[in-house]
């Protein structure tokens, strides 16, 4: 089983938040990044772009895939973590560290309540790896 940490929420597409402060950090889960295989290629917002809930805000491709990247929430990028565009092997060594992508200003805490736990993630990926 891939690693999930509990402090987290995570989307059914896989990628995870983290809030610090008012801010919100979003990168994958190692189930994605260990699914895609290695990591060759990001493409990320610009700081000052505005990402919407569900919608693509990047893409990352793979030896085996292209993958869009969806937004947990809506709101302003206030950060993106541009070492990634020259090291997007980043993502596969440290997915939840080093490999985050990008932070964002939300509009609407209460987007955040849509959000899995890190139970109902752990359930969910374990039924995702049966099917």
């Amino acid at each position: 089983m891939a690693q999930v940490l509990e402090e987290l929420k995570y989307t059914n597409d896989h990628e995870w938040a983290h809030e610090e402060g008012d801010v919100l950090v979003i990168g994958i889960t190692e189930y994605a990044q260990d699914s895609l295989g290695e990591i060759v290629y990001i493409e990320l917002p610009s700081e000052g772009d505005e990402i919407t809930k569900g919608d693509p805000f990047g893409a990352v491709e793979s030896t085996k895939a292209v993958s869009d990247l969806y937004a947990p929430v809506s709101g302003d990028v206030v950060e993106v973590n541009e070492v990634l565009l020259d090291s997007p092997e980043l993502i596969n060594a440290d997915p939840f560290g080093e490999g985050w992508m990008i932070k964002v200003k939300v509009y609407d805490h209460g987007e955040l309540n849509d959000l899995m736990t890190f139970e109902q993630y752990t359930d969910f990926v374990e039924n995702e790896v049966e099917e």
